[in-house]
Order: C-alpha cells, then sequence, then structure tokens
C-alpha cells in the first residue's frame, strides 16, 4: 500500500465512500422481521458486488491492487453489519449511511494493519 498522502486519502475516501453506499442500498432492501441467516448472505453478497462495481473507477484512480480488496472487504462488512441491523429495528437513511460509512472506515483500518504486520520491520540503509 502507497503511503504517499493522495494514496491514503483515496484508500480512506474510497472505503467510507462504499460502505455509506452499501449501507444506504441495505438499508433501502431489508426489512424489519426477516430472516437473519438470509439476510447476512443477501446483503453480504450485495456489498461484495457494489465495491467490485466501485471498485473499477475507484482503482483508477487510487491503484488497482491496493484499493480493491480493501474495497470489497469494506462493502461485505457494511452490508452484514446494516442489513443484521436492519432485521432488527427500522433504520433511518442517515443511520444506515453512518454505519456503512464508519464500517468503511473500521475495514480500512483493519486492512492497513494486517498489511504493515505482514510486511514486517523494515530497516533503511545506513539504520542499525
Amino acid at each position: 500500500m502507497d503511503s504517499r498522502l493522495y494514496f491514503v486519502l483515496g484508500d480512506l475516501g474510497s472505503n467510507i465512500l462504499v460502505g455509506l453506499f452499501v449501507g444506504w442500498l441495505c438499508s433501502l432492501i431489508v426489512a424489519t422481521g426477516w430472516n437473519m441467516a438470509f439476510t447476512m448472505i443477501l446483503t453480504m453478497i450485495i456489498g461484495m458486488v457494489i465495491g467490485t462495481v466501485l471498485w473499477l473507477p475507484l482503482g483508477i484512480l487510487f491503484g488497482a491492487m491496493e484499493v480493491m480488496l480493501p474495497v470489497m472487504f469494506s462493502g461485505m462488512l457494511s452490508g452484514m453489519v446494516v442489513g443484521m441491523w436492519a432485521t432488527m429495528a427500522p433504520l433511518e437513511i442517515y443511520q444506515a449511511a453512518t454505519a456503512g460509512s464508519v464500517c468503511g472506515l473500521v475495514s480500512i483500518v483493519i486492512v492497513w494493519v494486517m498489511n504493515n504486520s505482514a510486511r514486517g520491520i523494515n530497516y533503511c540503509e545506513g539504520e542499525s
């Protein structure tokens, strides 16, 4: 993942945007009282499809491989959280959009932490 400010802000913005959109869409689709197992699977698929669709334009701007996994993960997580919430209580659109965007923010933080953990410690030349 690139650490230049443009790409960092692009990663944050992309995931928040996808989470917001998926949360909003899932709140329109899911009704209170739906079967939770069915809803979780349906909204997870919806989130991944929306993430895949939005990945192409966002990937052109911010790097294809750097955006693909986090955006699809944000869509999946936002869909599941908002979908499950919508089965238990009626959601207003702004609540669903806010929950989706928070899920997008949380998912990019998880991806950044896991990426840095997988890379390990990198020593620069000249440092001991």
